[in-house]
């Protein structure tokens, strides 16, 4: 028994669909999910996408790993099990984003396959796209005006991906970003044409 049913909670599902929020926004629901080390170019490439699509008039929403943490996901550390509670919420999150016929730009290094995993089997096929940001680990630290892989380095900064706690690549992403070769500007362009091509928006004419 789930925790749902063990204290007698019951999913409403109101008098308006999903289709129903599509169809007043023009475009349908679904997560873009940017996945990759930190300083990859995720959050940048996300919103250059937003701004494309806001410019043609689609509802959308950028959440980004550092201002999730600030709020909903404050009392996490970076643990294992804390990165993998992250996801999960961030999942749940997304899915009513979704159903609200919304288009949401993720944007997290969510190291772990099997979270990333999990978010997409919470939605409906193509109502989840994974784009892999790669990225050299020594041109992520050369972006880095934080200094936080100089300090995970020093070991000033515990459990920091790629340097002492691992990242697992996607092994079927929908697209791969090689953002030590490709500029951001291009690489959202690229993102548009993938969203375009599943049909979660209209070409542009």
């Amino acid at each position: 028994m789930d925790k749902a049913n063990k204290n007698n909670l019951t999913w409403f599902d109101g008098y308006i669909t999903r289709k129903d929020r599509e169809k007043l926004h023009g475009h349908k629901g679904a997560v873009i999910w940017f996945t990759g080390l930190s300083a990859s170019g995720k959050s940048t490439i996300a919103h250059l996408v937003e701004k494309e699509l806001h410019l043609r008039g689609c509802s959308t929403y950028v959440l980004d790993g550092d201002n999730v943490r600030h709020g909903l996901c404050s009392d996490l550390a970076f643990s294992p099990e804390d990165r993998t509670e992250n996801i999960r919420r961030i999942g749940e999150m997304v899915k009513l984003f979704v159903d609200a016929g919304i288009i949401v730009l993720a944007a997290f290094i969510s190291p772990y396959r099997r979270d990333r995993q999990k978010v997409r089997s919470l939605l409906s096929k193509n109502q989840f796209l994974e784009i892999y940001v790669e990225c050299p680990l020594e041109v992520c630290a050369s972006r880095d005006k934080k200094g936080l892989y100089e300090k995970a380095k020093q070991g000033t900064i515990k459990e920091f991906t790629g340097i002492s706690a691992p990242y697992e690549p996607p092994e079927n992403p929908d697209l791969v970003i090689q953002s030590g070769k490709e500029d951001a500007l291009n690489a959202a362009k690229r993102v548009i044409e993938l969203i375009e091509k599943r049909e979660l928006i209209r070409q542009k004419i």
